[in-house]
């Protein structure tokens, strides 16, 4: 097992995008992370990434400044600066990455096009796996 790629935790985890549009509200985005499971989604409009939201968006600017979730829209608590990676990116350019920007999800841009998300408990759980697979190989190595 080599180096990874951002392509090939894709393949493994799927390639599921859950998105809300930036005139949502925030309960609906929040609804939504509650119903998958997940901490953050990407914020679309009209088939282009615009940003994303994540419960740390929420806390911040919702219900720290006592907010709202049903009447404040996405676009206005959404992160719009975005850092992505491509496929081709390994997993600890991602993760290098990610403690660079103090972010734990990464959207996946391949030539334009959005071909998923990943996070840091994705790329976490690669680096085990990877880790495991080496331990394996050389006890096998070793025991003969």
């Amino acid at each position: 097992m080599g180096i990874e790629s951002i392509g090939s935790v894709l393949r493994k985890k799927g390639h599921e995008i859950c998105s809300v549009a930036p005139d949502a509200t925030v309960y609906e985005a929040v609804a939504l992370m509650a119903a998958k499971a997940i901490s953050a989604v990407l914020v679309i409009s009209e088939g282009a990434l615009v940003g994303i939201i994540s419960a740390r968006d929420y806390g911040r600017e919702v219900v720290l400044k006592e907010k709202s979730s049903k009447t404040v829209r996405v676009r206005d608590v959404m992160t719009s600066s975005l850092v992505t990676v491509t496929p081709q990116t390994t997993v600890l350019e991602a993760m290098a990455t990610m403690s660079r920007h103090h972010i734990r999800h990464l959207p996946v841009m391949n030539d334009g096009t959005l071909e998923g998300v990943v996070s840091m408990e994705d790329l976490v759980d690669e680096v085990i796996s990877g880790q495991a697979f080496t331990i394996d190989q050389l006890q096998k190595y070793i025991l003969g």
